[in-house]
This record gives C-alpha cells, structure tokens and sequence, in this order.
C-alpha cells in the first residue's frame, strides 16, 4: 500500500486499464517494489521450510524435494495466478482494493446485513495488522542470517543486526520516504532478476525437479506422507505471502501494470529460483541450510545478502505503509479512533505518517525478533493471519460476483467453493503452529478486532445516547421563532454527527450566552462507501432559514477530510462566509463508564481509553486552532 510514493498514483484503475505505453511499464517497474516486494522475500526463506518439515533433520529425499517444491508451484499458480490475478483484481470499489474495499462493496450489495459484513471485514483489516507485525521481523530476519555462509565470523550478531535495522527503518518514517521511493521498483527488479538468473544456472543440476510441474506429484506427496503433510503445506504457504498485496495496492496501480509485473517479471523469476533450488538440493543430498544462500558462487555471496537484506526492508516498508494506509481508511469508516497524521509530501496527500501507530509496530516488531530469535522459528508464527485474511477477501469476492457482477449461482459456487477448500486446508496446516508460534498472530488480530469492535458499538451507543438529549432542529427553530434571540455579527460552524437535530454545542451557546451569529452553518461530515468522492458530490447545501443553513460534506474513506479547504469549494455553490469572522463549536464529551447500562463495564473503560487518545477533531478535520470554541459535556455510557 505504499504505492502512494508513485507520482502515477492519482491515476485511477480504469486509466491504467487503456493502452499499453510507457506509462504502463513505468507503473509495472514500480509495482515490482511495492507490490511484490513481500512474496519476492519469500524464497529465502519457503523451501527451506517447506523441505524441512518433509524430511526433518536428515538430508531429504528426491520425493520430499519434488513433493515439496510441486506444493509449493500449485500453490502460486492457484492463490496467486488463478485468485488473485485473475479473479479478485476485477473486483475494484471506484478503482480501489483491499479489505475494507470490497467489504464497503458487499454492504452496499446486502444493506440489511450490514452489521455481519462490517464485522467480517473488521476481522480482514485486524488479520491484516497481524501480517504488518510479522513480516518486517521475518523478512529481516532471514536475509540477515545469510550472514551464517557469508561472514560465518559475524554469525551470532544476526538479531543485534536485524533489529538495529527495524530501529532504523521505523526511525525514518517520520520524514517520509519519497525520495527513496524511486528506487524501490529498480531495486526489487534487479532482486527478482537474480533470483531468476542464480535459479536458471542451476536447472541443470538435475532434470528430473521438473516433475514438480505435474499436481499429481503434490497430491502424491500428501498421500504418501499422511503424518507429515499438513505441517508441509503450512510451511508451502509462505510462499505466497504478500499475495494480498495484489489486490490491496489495485487503485495506486492498475490492474494492467499489476499483472505485466507478475506474469513477465515475477511469476517466472519466482519459478526459476525455487525450481534452481530443488536442482541444488537434489544434486548435493546435503541436509537444508540455506539453499537460496548456499547455491550462490562465492563471490556472489555477499552482495547477494546485502540485495536481500535491501529487498527485505524494501518488503517491511511496504507493509508498515500499507498499515498507515489502512489505518487511516479504518479511521474513516469509523472502525478505529482518530490517529495524528502527519503528511510527508506537499503533493502526494497518500504519503502519510502516523506516529503512535508507528512505535506500536515497532515495538511489537522488535518483541518478534528477540522473542523467537531466528526466521526458522518465527515461521510458525507466519501465515495465520494471512490465510484468514484470503478467506475473508473470498468470501466477500462470493457476495461481489452474484450482487454486482451477476455470476450465475452455481459459477459462483464452484469458483469459491475451490478457493475455500485450498484455503482451508491452508488454514488448517497453519493452525498446527499453533502451540509453537502461530498464537502471536492470533494475539494481534483478536487484539485489533476487540478495539474495533469495542470503538464501533461505543460510538453507536454515545450518538444514540446524546441523541436522546438533544432535540429535533425544527422544534428549536419553531421556538426561536416566538422568542427570536439576539444575533452578533459573524459566523458560527456548528460540528454535529446529526444534521437534523440541534447540535449541543448550539444549545449550549444559547443558554450560556442568549445568543446567535447572524450566519449559522450545522455541519455534519459523512464518509461515503468509496474511496474518493468527485467534488460535484462533496457538498449538500440547504438553506433552512435566512440565518441557518445546513451543510454536509462528503468524504472518501481514502480521502483525507480537510474541511477549510472543502468550505473554500463550498462557495461556488453559493455558501457565502468570512472565513476571518468564522467560529467552529465542537462538543466535547467527558465519558463515564457504567456496569449499568450498554457494554460490559471493561468495555466502556476500554472504549473511554480509546477516545480519551483519540486525535482531537481540530487537528483530525484540520480546522483553525484560533478559531475553534469547544463545550464540554457529561455523558454516562
């Protein structure tokens, strides 16, 4: 999700679905970084382990080598090359992915089941923070231990190394990456190359690893090695990890540029070095190590660590980016509380910086690495969450394909149905690391999921609850009418959830002060089920009296909701202010937990947590400091 540092990124996904040109390639190039950059680590680490828990420790076999690497083959071909790239990147919201796109698609298509399918979706985008954690400390991680072959001499620093990396990377996020960004694409091409070019020279090694392309060896594999086959397909899954990427960075990309980038570039180096290692592997009957590392020349050998390492953090980049990214369309739609955003770039508004999210996943990176402290054992905590997050996005696919794109049931059925049961079975490899590892990201997503769940029946319950106190804006003017109150000269902006009741804020201005601004604006800010809404759609505006007017803005869940400048846009249609007379009233709600009424009593204290380090709505809606009046209110919960 970090494709934001592309200067291409306000380009929409059916811009890039037109012709081939320059732009096409340019857009590919930087897809192979952002994009790929997390399945493109994977074979430093997928064989290993997918091998490894064929044959244990003794050296493997020829059936475990090509049973394994066959796994590993259909694996890609089918969650990657038929899902993903095939199937799921047609389904864009506005021209937009991920999670969080698809599930607004799917509330639109089943609105009486709203509340299910937010919750499904919350689960997506909680699994997904599970990933955000875990793949910078195991990408890291596992290019740092070519140091074991490379520099033997400096072997057992490889956690002071790595996490002084992960402390690095973190540390520059706040000045933003553009200037680096360019590079990304040029760098992980020249990663997928070698990996392609070392993979190629060792084909020869032995012919016969190309039986891995016929299916029946994997299905051979797993019925000949019933005890053993389960945790050979958990371990098969890393390698097409970061396969979500495909779809979540949909709008920043295209979906042409995406898939040149996979089919020309990826998909083969990808092949070429997995297949280079089973040859290696077959031909030297050695015990695994690191075969990726070992079947390198010697001269080869340390640069090739040093790429990895790069490409590695270039991965990590493109996951915490993605969690920023996400975070802020969680923020949006009203799943998660107001973060601080920082903006790093004067043009680019996708290149953002969320410092309390940021040292959370830091530190939470760096417990990863220390506590497991190898990539080997780290891989028991990886692939959880990433095969919950791909069933999520297929069951919202199902939804998709009957609502919007009218499939026949029964296309649909066997289409999903397929995808579930590889999936499941994924799903059902990975829960064997439970026990050794896989807890850890269970852990983060039941964590995210509890604050999310707990952020949106809170806040649900507070508007119904300050509803109640507040009463109808047409009963308030009728009032006013028979006892019109004294007008001061200016403009007051009055922030309320709900357009057509009187806003707290104002009636506290009434009973405190006895008064009214000859021009009066409630405004209510919304987020639209789409990532961007045109600036036609931004703005709803209706004179109610010659003294108030009722105005809602419309935000996109991508968009960012900067309200001066929305205002500004607002007086073409006829919105007339002084924006140097203009006050902005804000509630500003004092919480108190009860056991009494509404959530469970650790509920409301979490929920009151939540708001209490929520960002205040001044800096969230970036509204005039100096002109911002807020009035506090009591509220029990």
């Amino acid at each position: 999700m970090t494709a934001e540092f592309m200067d291409a990124k306000t380009e929409t996904a059916e811009d890039h679905g037109g012709p081939g040109g320059h732009s096409t390639a340019l857009l590919a190039l930087g897809a192979i970084g952002i994009v790929y950059g997390d399945i493109g680590t994977s074979p430093i680490y997928a064989l290993r382990e997918t091998v490894r828990a064929a044959a244990g420790s003794k050296p493997p076999s020829e059936a475990d080598i090509i049973g394994a690497l066959s796994i590993i083959v259909w694996a890609l071909t089918i969650v990657v090359t038929m899902k993903y790239a095939l199937i799921v990147l047609r389904a864009d919201n506005k021209g937009e992915g991920g999670t969080l796109s698809i599930m607004a698609l799917a509330r639109g298509v089943l609105p009486k089941h709203a509340a299910l399918i937010g919750g499904i979706g919350m689960a997506g985008a909680a699994l997904f923070f599970g990933d955000a954690v875990i793949t910078p400390a195991i990408s890291v991680l596992s290019a740092v231990e070519g140091l074991h072959i490379a520099a033997p001499s400096i072997s057992h620093y490889v956690v002071p190394i790595t996490a002084a990396i992960i402390v690095t990377l973190f540390m520059v996020q706040r000045f933003g990456t553009g200037k680096v960004s360019s590079v990304f694409g040029p760098v992980t091409l020249i990663w997928f190359l070698t990996l392609g070019l070392s993979g190629a020279a060792h084909l020869l090694d032995d012919l016969s690893i190309f039986r891995a392309l016929n299916p029946l060896q994997a299905a051979a594999f797993i019925s000949n090695h019933s005890g053993v086959a389960l945790a050979v397909i958990g371990a098969a899954f890393l390698a097409v990890t970061g396969a979500e990427a495909l779809y979540v960075d949909l709008g920043h990309f295209g979906r042409k540029p995406i898939l040149l980038a996979w089919f020309a570039v990826v998909f083969p180096c990808l092949l070429l070095n997995y297949f280079g290692q089973g040859a290696w592997l077959l031909k030297n009957d050695v015990t695994v190590d690191q075969p990726l590392f070992q079947m390198m020349p010697d001269w080869a050998l340390l640069p090739v660590v040093v790429l990895a390492t790069i490409a590695t953090v270039i991965a990590s980049q493109a996951v915490i980016s993605g969690a920023f990214s996400l975070t802020r369309q969680a923020t949006q739609l009203h799943l998660l509380p107001r973060f601080d955003v920082v903006h790093t770039s004067a043009t680019q508004s996708g290149q953002i910086y969320l410092p309390q999210l940021n040292w959370m996943l830091m530190i939470a990176v760096l417990l990863l690495v220390f506590g497991f402290g190898s990539s080997e054992s780290l891989a028991a905590a990886y692939g959880i969450s990433v095969t919950g997050e791909m069933m999520i996005t297929t069951i919202l696919l199902a939804v998709v394909m009957v609502g919007i794109w009218r499939w026949k049931w029964l296309a649909v059925a066997a289409i999903i149905g397929a995808f579930l049961v590889v999936e499941g079975v994924f799903l059902g490899a990975n829960s064997m690391k439970i026990p050794d590892g896989g807890w850890v990201s269970i852990l983060i997503a039941a964590c995210l999921f509890t604050l999310m769940v707990t952020w949106t029946r809170g806040s649900a319950q507070l508007f119904q609850k300050t509803r109640k106190t507040e009463i109808p804006l047409d009963d308030l003017l009728r009032q006013l009418e028979d006892a019109e109150p004294e007008f001061v000269p200016g403009t007051a902006i009055f922030l309320t959830s709900d357009p057509y009741s009187a806003p707290t804020s104002m009636m506290h201005s009434l009973k405190h002060y006895k008064v009214l601004h000859e021009n009066n604006i409630i405004l209510t800010i919304e987020t639209a089920p789409q990532p961007r809404v045109p600036a036609a759609e931004r703005a709803t505006i209706e004179q109610v009296n010659p003294w108030l007017t009722r105005l809602i803005l419309r935000f996109g869940y991508m968009e960012d909701p900067n309200v001066p400048r929305a205002l500004g846009q607002c007086r073409k249609q006829g919105l007339k202010f002084d924006i140097m007379q203009t006050s902005f009233f804000l509630s500003r709600r004092s919480l108190i937990a009860s056991a009494d009424i509404g959530m469970p009593l650790w509920q409301d204290k979490l929920y009151i947590l939540l708001a209490r380090n929520a960002a205040d709505a001044t800096s969230y809606f970036r509204l005039p400091t100096d002109r911002v009046v807020e009035i506090g209110t009591q509220v029990i919960i």
